[in-house]
């Protein structure tokens, strides 16, 4: 019985250093993250439009994440393979975005920072309403939303092709960590997509959220 105890003494030991491990981590990460200064100007601009976008369901601190990680929020940011402004919309998406919405965007400019605070938040929406359940397991906010993000960053075609893969492999394609081990691209785009997500909603939104910015963390 006393080895029995001594046991489960030492695995609950064991568990907690490996959660207090964990979450040191990601404080240390959190505290690694500089808040450009810029950000405070398009606070307002930013809170705004998650508000008329996503409604009670907003997280300013998300939409902050992704500027930060898209260009630290630099309005004249280019990318080399062309993405432009704030938001880095490629100019072919600029196009389409403008023309899919073209009430709430009009002759969209994705130079113009007020206007691509807002074509990134609408084409967010667009994407995570898009994602569906492939199979009969659950599909949590947390996938949904890393499922939107790696669509808006390397495109959405792709993500299809590799949950389509996950299934041929009987993993389960509605896990974000299960579609992360499958790819249809190239090892570097496929590094940089399955990145990209990772650091926006569980290393820059709780940053900004800590910073003080509103909303809530979708991935624990």
């Amino acid at each position: 019985m006393s080895n029995a105890r001594d046991a489960l003494v030492f695995v609950l030991i064991v568990l907690a250093i490996l959660l207090f491990a964990a979450w040191a981590s990601n404080a240390d990460a959190q505290q690694r993250v500089a808040i450009p200064e810029a950000s405070a100007l398009y606070r307002h601009r930013v809170e705004q439009v998650a508000a008329d976008v996503w409604g009670v369901n907003a997280s300013p601190a998300r939409l902050a994440a992704q500027l930060h990680q898209e260009s630290a929020w630099r309005i004249r940011a280019k990318s080399p393979v062309g993405a432009q402004g704030m938001a880095q919309f490629m100019p072919g998406t600029a196009k389409w975005i403008a023309e899919q919405f073209p009430a709430e965007l009009g002759a969209f400019d994705p130079w113009d920072p007020m206007q691509a605070i807002k074509a990134a938040a609408i084409y967010d929406k667009w994407l995570l309403d898009r994602v569906q359940p492939i199979g009969h397991t659950r599909l949590t906010e947390c996938t949904r939303w890393n499922f939107a993000l790696r669509g808006y960053n390397g495109g959405e075609q792709w993500l299809l092709r590799e949950r389509g893969l996950t299934v041929a492999g009987r993993a389960n394609a509605n896990d974000w960590r299960d579609v992360e081990r499958f790819r249809a691209r190239g090892s570097e785009p496929h590094k940089e997509n399955v990145g990209y997500p990772r650091r926006i909603l569980l290393v820059l939104e709780p940053a900004y959220i800590a910073a003080g910015w509103p909303g809530t963390a979708v991935c624990p």
